[in-house]
């Protein structure tokens, strides 16, 4: 499974496309706190990293897509899905390891991140007069959240060999998981009373209530139970294709 984890990160960090996926994350994150007029913090009278996580789910839906997008559809394309599986390494084993090593560089890419903290803080009147309690639950909100996402990269790369589709399907689930219900929930006429509980189904809901600096068990419980729930779509589907 280790073996499998490191071959993954490499095979990732190996390609143009890998490289290229952080440093426009990077760039782009760096754009909206620091330079574009409407979100840089430059311009706000007070020290926050609001603009970067309010605007981090949307680069990093379509940045995981990017990432989890060979997962499998590579292996299926290339036929080697099923000599992976001739290694002792159960269905379970190869799923996580493809997850972690997902993981793995989209922590390196919110680890590079933790450089704006620094210079907030120095920008600070007084220095380090930041909210660092409020910065380390978003972080947290952040990471859950992109667990979930590469649970659902997964589980779209499982459904196809072409890593084109793979990604659009991608893109397509974490928007709806994303955004969905949190819309369906501000449309009186459709959902009556039920608008808080059909809002808490959806990603938004949780990440923006972790994002407030409010670490509830609630939103944690929540963010596991899909990655679970999309370890187990994989599983089913990729199992089912055994038979």
């Amino acid at each position: 499974m280790m073996t499998l984890f490191k071959k993954e990160v490499s095979l990732f960090f190996s390609s143009w496309i890998g490289v290229i996926s952080l440093a426009v994350f990077f760039v782009a994150m760096a754009l909206i706190v620091f330079v574009f007029p409407e979100t840089s913090v430059l311009d706000f009278g007070y020290a926050t990293l609001d603009p970067f996580f309010n605007s981090a789910p949307y680069v990093l839906l379509f940045l995981i897509p990017a990432i989890t997008m060979r997962s499998f559809a590579e292996e299926k394309s290339n036929q080697t899905l099923e000599l992976l599986r001739t290694k002792p390494l159960s269905l379970w084993k190869v799923i996580l390891a493809k997850f972690a090593s997902a993981k793995m560089v989209v922590f390196i890419a919110l680890l590079a991140t933790f450089c704006y903290v620094f210079v907030l803080a120095r920008l600070a009147e007084p220095a380090n007069n930041i909210d660092y309690g409020g910065i380390i639950g978003s972080y947290l909100g952040l990471w859950l959240l992109s667990q979930c996402f590469i649970a659902i990269g997964l589980f779209s790369s499982s459904l196809s060999n072409n890593q084109i589709v793979a990604f659009i399907v991608a893109v397509f689930l974490c928007f709806t998981m994303y955004f969905a219900f949190s819309s369906i929930s501000n449309v009186p006429w459709l959902v009556g009373k039920s608008d808080y509980t059909i809002q808490q189904l959806g990603l938004e809901s949780h990440y923006l209530s972790m994002s407030r600096g409010v670490v509830s068990m609630s939103d944690v419980v929540y963010f596991l139970s899909v990655i679970v729930l999309f370890w187990g779509f994989t599983y089913t589907y990729l199992k089912s294709k055994e038979v």
